[in-house]
């Protein structure tokens, strides 16, 4: 098996861990990974920049770190898709009664993608792996 075959199959794995634990949440569901993320302090906002900045570095390894130009800037087509979900998920928690609409958990997502993708962009520049992986870089393919 080659590397993106593996690299896609580690993020749909994880994908799926993400969405099970979602779930548990939005359904007042209990979980040892919840037990273990509620004893020590800050723990739940650890576990959000964890989980999504994770999530980020293995969608933007299955993507071959895929790119897109917005407003001079390059940015990772994976990392744009998942701040967008994210955000979603994180706001559909007001409409949930086992769960509350966090500002910090959302601010925790967004460090945990940013921190991972800018992992992601070191590693790729360091072992040349993508194409053209350098944000700064502006040349269009």
């Amino acid at each position: 098996m080659n590397s993106l075959v593996i690299n896609k199959l580690l993020f749909v794995s994880f994908l799926c861990f993400i969405c099970w634990i979602i779930y548990l949440a939005n359904t007042g569901g209990h979980s040892l990974f919840f037990t273990m993320v509620r004893s020590f302090p800050y723990g739940d906002k650890v576990g959000h920049f964890g989980l999504f900045g994770m999530l980020t570095l293995l969608a933007n390894m299955a993507t071959k770190n895929a790119m897109f130009t917005l407003a001079n800037m390059r940015c990772l087509w994976a990392s744009a898709v998942i701040v967008v979900l994210v955000t979603l998920e994180e706001l559909s928690q007001h409409f949930l009664s086992h769960r509350n609409l966090d500002l910090y958990d959302w601010l925790a997502d967004m460090a945990g993608i940013s921190c991972f993708s800018l992992l992601n962009l070191y590693v790729a520049n360091k072992f040349r792996c993508g194409k053209d992986v350098n944000p700064t870089k502006l040349n269009r393919e």
